[in-house]
């Protein structure tokens, strides 16, 4: 029973542990220009340059994306933290977009944080 174990500990000690995929914890809109700036508050249990949230963008609400923020660095001290994009383009008459969070390990997460324009 003992030679059965240890290959079944390698192998699970191979398998690369799951995350909490990046959580929106908030976000606002507001016009700026000739676009929208969009604020994000978001949480992920960075651990380092191998392990953070790496980005967000905005999507209409079919899906099509409207604008990106990349995230270049981790943020395992400050969290939740809230970061900004100016100048997107949102299509006149829109009254909500969505926010989607990725990880550069997880990819981008499956749920999204619908937004109520002003």
């Amino acid at each position: 029973m003992r030679h059965l174990f240890l290959p079944l500990a390698l192998s699970a000690a191979a398998l690369p542990a799951l995350a909490a995929e990046p959580m929106i914890e908030a976000a606002a809109a507001r016009r700026s220009g000739g676009g929208w700036t969009v604020s994000v508050t978001l949480s992920h249990p960075d651990t380092g340059w191998e392990h953070y949230a790496d980005g967000w963008r905005v999507l209409d609400m079919e899906g099509n994306e409207l604008g990106l923020r990349v995230l270049a660095h981790p943020h395992e001290l400050e969290q939740p933290f809230t970061r900004s994009l100016s100048g997107v383009q949102i299509p006149d008459g829109a009254t909500q977009v969505q926010i989607q969070a990725r990880c550069q390990i997880d990819g981008w997460s499956e749920s999204t944080y619908v937004l109520n324009l002003p």
